[in-house]
């Protein structure tokens, strides 16, 4: 059936009204990237700590198994990110983290002034706690791969002590692992935030609120296309 004229929509679409009022912030790549890399590192901190203290690896047992998982689940920390790289949205997001502007010192100088206000804490799509929370992971998922593959693959890399090996690779872990767990509950902190990294999809209320230099970004960027297309 047609649809009536005038409309932009074909007759029988359902309208997705849970996209009313919000806005895109992140591609169904980015999501799939952010998950996959969750799993892994999931897989990660709980097989080494059922490898690391001795309750756990008397209850769960099974040392092989579980000495396989950390390994691959290791090895294979870096692929969703190598892949999220074929992904344009994924890359724009990348460069995104990698610029420290202005506004991102004026966020942490807000932050160690326990200001809260979107005009004393001024960010773009990231705020300056998640580009140097990226960073610290990307920085801390290479020093895991290099202390680790010593102790997987003893001639490999035959220059690496493996007591230090071992030494640094359980103190980046531990680190890692309160920086995870910090970062796990500023999201509980936030439904509004874990609901735009389920769907992709937050309010413009709260994009405002948090991210109001993206939010501006957005408006121009909706505006020139609009223009491009008259």
């Amino acid at each position: 059936m047609r649809s009536t004229a005038g409309s932009t929509v074909p007759t029988g679409t359902a309208a997705r009204p849970e996209h009313e009022g919000r806005i895109r912030r992140f591609s169904t790549s980015e999501r799939m990237v952010h998950r996959a890399t969750g799993h892994l590192m999931l897989l990660c901190l709980v097989s080494a700590a059922c490898l690391y203290l001795g309750p756990l690896a008397q209850l769960v047992g099974r040392r092989h198994l579980l000495v396989t998982v950390h390994e691959w689940s290791g090895i294979s920390l870096p692929l969703p990110f190598l892949l999220g790289l074929l992904s344009p949205a994924c890359r724009a997001d990348l460069r995104r983290l990698n610029r420290f502007a202005v506004y991102d010192r004026q966020w942490l100088r807000a932050v160690r002034r326990r200001r809260t206000s979107p005009e004393a804490r001024p960010a773009g799509k990231f705020n300056a706690g998640q580009k140097l929370f990226a960073g610290r992971i990307a920085g801390a998922v290479l020093v895991m791969l290099f202390t680790g593959l010593p102790m997987w693959c003893t001639g490999l890399l035959p220059f690496v002590s493996r007591t230090s090996a071992i030494f640094v690779h359980d103190l980046v872990a531990w680190a890692i692992t309160f920086v995870l767990l910090g970062h796990m509950g500023k999201a509980f902190e936030d439904p509004e935030a874990r609901l735009g990294m389920r769907t992709g999809h937050v309010s413009r209320a709260w994009a405002q609120r948090h991210h109001p230099r993206w939010l501006r970004e957005e408006r121009r960027t909706g505006a020139g296309a609009e223009r491009a297309t008259r």
